[in-house]
């Protein structure tokens, strides 16, 4: 059993911790009401595995990769889906919010257990929580080395083989605008945390594998620099930046309360994160392509960036394309109920 802390209590131990210069792991759920620390030396790897970008406590290789595996997702309607994007849309035309980041529960099966599509799934941050869930999130939240704080927000992606695809992905307006309200966002939220803030890259692109295609991925890197003792208040100025501006919206406040009106759910460990304070540095992931497993049932969260400018035929089709297995083996998925993917998005 992993028990969780209150946030007071979280950001004591990591404060604890991080002036001790302990190693130790970090999860926070979206509204950090169960976050969980705990020293490396005391993480059970028949509990938690993890794996951030080749930091990992998993010595276990994958199993034997079958022929084909199961896979198939219930999603809701479009009929369904419009309600809440006209709350959302509605309260970006009044100005309460700029973004707004709207999610949704997709029941799925799969013939393939958490544990094992944590072995075999490809991304920068992998979390399996036994009884919990599992993550494959290939977005960063924050990374410091020395003294240097980075972030690196995603918001765009294009399926790779379409012609003209990173031109196109770079000079869609509705995208540009997205992406530049979240760097807007997260440098505001260095700032309250660093003695200097700065945008090192804008808009780059990245290329991604999935089991379906190849997709380009649009991000930007905004660094600042912390004063040398970091460490010693390491979950008092982490807590601060939370939640990750990507997966809520700006501003934070009124954004958080149209999310939890609009969405009719709770979100938990989804769109919250994770990482590891190795004892000199931390990396850290946010917890987007998530399967949960709730009451026997698993349970796929995804969600998309929604502005003025969105339309909700897209964006539903964008939050559907996001459920998805990111297999690194090559493997024929069978859908039993297959929806087209109209846009691929991981």
């Amino acid at each position: 059993m992993t028990n969780t802390f209150s946030a007071k209590e979280a950001i004591e131990a990591m404060n604890y911790w991080g002036h001790q210069r302990t190693p130790f792991l970090f999860i926070i759920d979206f509204l950090a009401k169960s976050p969980v620390v705990i020293p490396l030396s005391e993480v059970d790897p028949a509990i938690i595995l993890f794996d951030f970008n080749g930091f990992n406590n998993c010595t276990e290789k994958p199993p034997h990769s079958p022929k084909s595996f199961v896979f198939s997702k219930s999603p809701l309607s479009l009929e369904e889906y419009l309600p809440k994007f006209e709350l959302v849309t509605s309260h970006l035309k009044r100005g309460d919010s700029f973004l707004t980041n709207l999610s949704i529960p997709t029941p799925i099966d799969t013939n393939l257990s958490l544990r094992t599509i944590f072995l075999q799934s490809n991304a920068k941050y992998r979390l399996w929580w036994k009884d919990h869930f599992v993550c494959f999130s290939p977005e960063i939240f924050v990374q410091v080395k020395n003294n240097r704080i980075a972030s690196f927000p995603m918001k765009g992606t294009i399926d790779a083989n379409l012609p003209d695809a990173a031109q196109n992905i770079l000079n869609d307006k509705k995208e540009a605008a997205e992406h530049a309200t979240i760097v807007d966002l997260i440098r505001n939220d260095l700032s309250m945390i660093a003695d200097k803030v700065w945008v090192e890259r804008y808009r780059y692109l990245d290329k991604l594998e999935t089991n379906q295609k190849s997709l380009l991925q649009v991000s930007s890197e905004i660094a600042g620099t912390l004063p040398s003792n970091w460490q010693d208040s390491l979950g008092t100025w982490l807590f601060q930046l939370l939640p990750a501006g990507s997966i809520s919206g700006a501003p934070k406040p009124s954004t958080l309360d149209i999310i939890q009106r609009a969405e009719g759910y709770e979100r938990g460990y989804y769109t919250g994160i994770a990482g590891i304070f190795d004892g000199v540095n931390l990396d850290s992931g946010v917890l987007i392509r998530f399967i949960e497993e709730s009451d026997g049932r698993l349970i796929f969260k995804s969600g998309g960036g929604i502005t003025a400018r969105s339309q909700a035929q897209a964006e539903y089709q964008e939050v559907i394309d996001k459920v998805y297995l990111p297999i690194s083996y090559a493997s024929t998925p069978i859908h039993r109920n297959p929806s087209p993917l109209q846009r691929a998005v991981v």
